[in-house]
């Protein structure tokens, strides 16, 4: 933040020999002009050519059109209210708080457009021919206006950190967006931001996606308590962490280690934790993903339910159900050769087919799970022999048949009462 945003506010000042035609010129440049401003902002400053959509380019299109408005009025009469003018730049004072930044390039951006202001102004004064004298009170005015805008954006700015916290944390909070937002940051743009948050970038993280649990049993209390009580106070300060989107997760620099992941599930008691794959920096957003679908595939009943789940437990079943219908054109395409079976007897040759092909269990093994005769298992191998005939004896093929019959035993699970799901069933003809 440069010393300009701790001066007084300049005054509107009388700048005497203004014929009155002038502030009219002035206002016929101003719909060019503040796009102009806009413009040169985006190229100068690579932030602003980041964040001018949405809500935030909206103001600061109205802050920059609203700024030179009122510059023309206070050109023409120096008492000319400011309030308007005023609660936009408060309000981008507030954005860059929000947004984890300094008011560096705010300021920047103030500088940048007086300048171009002041080249457009200039012409339409040297074409009303005033004096040098009042070409040079007119210059000062448009400098001095950019001290003003400042002043008043800073003030915004502080409000905004006294009410959302600390400015490392909203540093913090953007430097996660940032990692997260696979856009391609420059490794210096994200170092910079990373120096800002106090929080030296790491070789490898581990995501963590989170969901809040249901209230414990008698307490009527649940992550939301949780954290109003300080729990979120209670994270290791290395971990950078959003409990309040849709998305609610974290970072952790490095692996997660035993002792780590006791104070995380202590931290987070009333949330439920997936602790995702340790990779590096650049695949964070992959990392993320993998623990959000394991955290679904624990709520449809597919990996067993707890308050800690590692991904690293359940690589197979991430990888078969991460495409849930190319897996379903798998089962149908390798399962298509019983569609000619009744259903109840291609039931049995499947519960039969995966002990023996994908476990290399017995048949004495396979017909006591099963609780049916060995003379029954042996038939029905023999029957699968005859009906996938050398798939079974191809290395490449066996493997397939072996994936669709796992993908087959998963998609079960997805089924509340435990029936083979429709979409793993191969379709009877």
């Amino acid at each position: 933040m440069t010393s300009s945003a701790n001066r007084p506010v300049p005054q509107g000042r009388i700048i005497d020999g203004i014929p009155r035609a002038l502030p009219a010129a002035m206002r016929a440049e101003l719909p060019s002009l503040a796009e102009e401003i806009i413009s040169e902002i985006r190229r100068v400053i690579p932030e602003y050519a980041r964040s001018m959509e949405g809500p935030y380019g909206e103001a600061f299109r109205t802050g920059v059109r609203q700024s030179l408005k009122t510059f023309v009025d206070l050109v023409a009469d120096p008492s000319a209210p400011r309030d308007g003018r005023d609660a936009m730049c408060r309000l981008l004072g507030e954005f860059e708080a929000k947004e984890g930044r300094t008011l560096d390039d705010l300021q920047a951006a103030y500088r940048i457009g007086c300048q171009v202001a002041w080249r457009r102004l200039a012409k339409v004064v040297l074409r009303a021919k005033l004096p040098s004298q009042v070409m040079a009170a007119l210059a000062d005015a448009v400098f001095s206006y950019a001290d003003e805008l400042a002043v008043v954006s800073a003030e915004g700015y502080r409000n905004a950190q006294r009410d959302s916290g600390t400015a490392r944390q909203q540093f913090r909070a953007r430097l996660l967006r940032m990692i997260l937002s696979e856009s391609g940051l420059s490794p210096d743009v994200l170092g910079n931001l990373a120096e800002r948050a106090g929080w030296p970038l790491p070789e490898t993280v581990t995501l963590v996606a989170v969901r809040p649990a249901a209230s414990p049993t008698g307490t009527g209390k649940g992550a939301h308590a949780d954290r109003a009580e300080g729990g979120v106070s209670h994270i290791d300060d290395d971990i950078l962490w959003d409990l309040g989107g849709s998305r609610p997760h974290l970072l952790i620099p490095g692996p997660v280690h035993e002792t780590r992941l006791a104070v995380l599930a202590a931290a987070l008691r009333s949330y439920r934790i997936v602790i995702g794959l340790t990779v590096p920096l650049d695949l964070a957003a992959d990392s993320l993903r993998w623990a959000e679908q394991a955290l679904s595939l624990a709520d449809s009943g597919v990996i067993e339910s707890a308050q800690v789940i590692q991904c690293e437990a359940h690589l197979i079943e991430l990888w078969l159900l991460s495409d849930q219908k190319l897996a379903d054109q798998i089962t149908r395409r390798q399962m298509s050769v019983l569609d000619h079976i009744p259903a109840n007897e291609r039931k049995w040759l499947i519960d039969t087919f995966e002990p023996w092909l994908e476990r290399r269990q017995t048949v004495a093994e396979i017909a006591d799970v099963l609780g049916v005769h060995t003379q029954t298992v042996r038939y029905r191998i023999k029957q699968l022999k005859e009906i996938f005939g050398d798939r079974i004896d191809d290395a490449d093929q066996r493997l397939t048949l072996e994936l669709a019959l796992r993908v087959m035993r998963l998609q079960k699970r997805l089924d509340a009462d435990g029936a083979l799901s429709a979409s793993a069933e191969p379709t009877a003809s």
